[in-house]
Parts: structure tokens; C-alpha cells; sequence
């Protein structure tokens, strides 16, 4: 695959007047074996692609709930070589474009550009490295454009007009719109900064905007979809897998939620 399935996917979800739903889930998580099981019922309950996080010791933008999940599929032995064959899994068994969530110090552990080859090995669309800034971003983007993938970028509220506008001129599959501010987690209010931040974006070009951290309900993510292209779910979806007693319960469990969030993509 390549980041064009994301261009198509977004035009196809366009046609259809709603957004795209891109559950987050850490790769490994319950373990290896299980973890494909996942995203493939992801996928029968509606999904339309995966953001598959890398598990990391020191996951900076993350909160208890994926840093719980992290630790977990690390003890289970789902270290980035584990993480990325179990992403090539679920590309094949889904078929769905999957973007893959990471930090910087993996990437460069492994090269830029052996990472961005091992991506477009697995059937990856992309990558989000999610401590990663702009104005050093030119690299990573370069390694992965040569694979024919992205590089996805961050948008907040508090970002500036003038980094707005750098975002959005290097041509990213999509733009992470942060609906709220801080790590992720399940938040009790909807966002009120979407609308605002998709409206900015969209002053500096026509590029998708994806919303995500914060959104944890299906009514949440109704709201966010009636004015982004996307929508990230992620500490929900984890914390159900985290509960469950087996990887049954946990695809079960998924199964209802993301049916759920899936029906709130349809815009009114």
C-alpha cells in the first residue's frame, strides 16, 4: 500500500458525507498472537484504517492507559520488529490503510530510511512520530516519501498561523488535529477546539485533518466528525482490551464499541 489509499479513503468517506475512523490500538497488546485478532474485529465493526502503535518505554504524548498498554505488550515480547510484523498482519488480513504511531528515538535507532523501508515492506500507508516537530521533520519525511509514504503532522489550538501554514506546505497524507490539550485519555467533555482547528488549517490549504486525544465516546466523536476528515479513538478501545479476561472478551468488546463509533462518522 501507499499514502495514496489515505487520499482515497478520505475522497471515498467524503462522497459518502461522513469522516473516516482510525482506531488507535499498541501492537502486542494482549500479546502477539492475539493482537491481529484485534484489528481484524476493528475491522468487521467498521473501521476504515489503524493508527498501530509501537510500544515504547517512554511514551511522551501518551497517558496511563496506552502507557499501560505499552508496558504490557513489552513484557510480552512486542518490541518494533514484533510491532511492524504484526502490522504487516494486519495489513493483510484487513486490508485497510494503517499509519503507524512511534517516536523519534526508535526511528532513529533503526535509520530513517531502513524504517521507512521496513513500512512499505509491512503495507504501511504512513507514520506518525509523534515528538517529532515540523522544522525537523524534513528528514523523516524525505526517507518515507522515498517508499511512497507520509509523514503525518500535529495541529493543536495553541498552534501558530506562521507553523500552521509550514504544516500544511509539507504535504502530509493528513494532519493530526489535537482536539484537546494534553497526553491522551479519555476525556468527559466533547471538544470545543475542532471546529476552530480544521477551520485554520483549512485557510492555509486543502489538506485532511484528522481529530484525536480526548475523544472517547460515540457522541464525541459524532462532534468531531461533523467538521474533521477523520477520527482517532484510542485509550477507549485499549481500556477495553486492558479489562477483558480474554482475547474473545476483548475482540467482542471492540467489536460493539467501534461499531458504535462507527455509526457516529455519519455526518447529520
Amino acid at each position: 500500500m501507499s499514502r495514496q489509499r489515505l487520499a482515497e479513503l478520505f475522497s471515498s468517506c467524503r462522497d459518502e458525507n461522513r469522516a473516516a475512523l482510525l482506531p488507535y490500538m499498541t501492537a502486542g497488546l494482549p500479546d502477539p498472537a492475539g493482537s491481529v485478532r484485534l484489528f481484524a474485529a476493528m475491522a468487521d465493526a467498521g473501521a476504515d484504517g489503524f493508527e498501530v502503535g509501537i510500544p515504547y518505554a517512554d511514551p511522551l504524548m501518551d497517558g496511563p492507559v496506552i502507557q499501560e498498554a505499552g508496558d504490557r505488550a513489552l513484557a510480552a515480547g512486542s518490541g518494533v520488529d514484533v510491532a511492524l510484523d504484526i502490522l504487516g498482519q494486519v495489513v493483510a488480513t484487513t486490508g485497510k490503510p494503517s499509519v503507524v504511531m512511534t517516536y523519534v528515538n526508535p526511528v532513529l535507532r533503526m535509520g530513517a530510511d531502513a524504517f521507512a523501508a521496513r513500512l512499505s515492506g509491512a503495507g504501511a500507508s504512513g507514520a506518525i512520530i509523534a515528538d517529532l516537530p515540523v522544522d525537523e521533520a524534513r528528514p523523516f519525511a524525505s526517507a518515507l516519501a522515498r517508499h511512497d509514504l507520509g509523514l503525518v503532522l500535529f495541529v493543536a489550538p495553541t498552534t501558530t498561523e506562521a507553523r500552521l501554514e509550514s504544516v500544511v506546505r509539507s504535504s502530509p497524507p493528513f494532519v493530526y488535529g489535537v482536539a484537546e490539550l494534553g497526553v491522551t485519555g479519555e476525556r468527559d467533555m466533547a471538544s470545543s477546539h475542532i471546529e476552530s482547528l480544521v477551520g485554520r488549517v483549512r485557510r492555509h490549504g486543502d489538506v485532511p485533518v484528522v481529530a484525536g486525544v480526548g475523544i472517547a465516546t460515540p457522541d464525541q466523536a459524532h462532534r468531531a466528525a461533523a467538521a474533521a476528515d477523520g477520527v482517532i479513538v484510542g485509550s477507549a478501545l485499549v481500556r477495553r482490551v486492558m479489562e477483558a479476561d480474554s482475547v474473545d472478551g476483548a475482540a467482542g468488546s471492540l467489536r460493539q464499541a467501534v461499531g458504535d463509533f462507527a455509526r457516529a462518522m455519519q455526518r447529520d
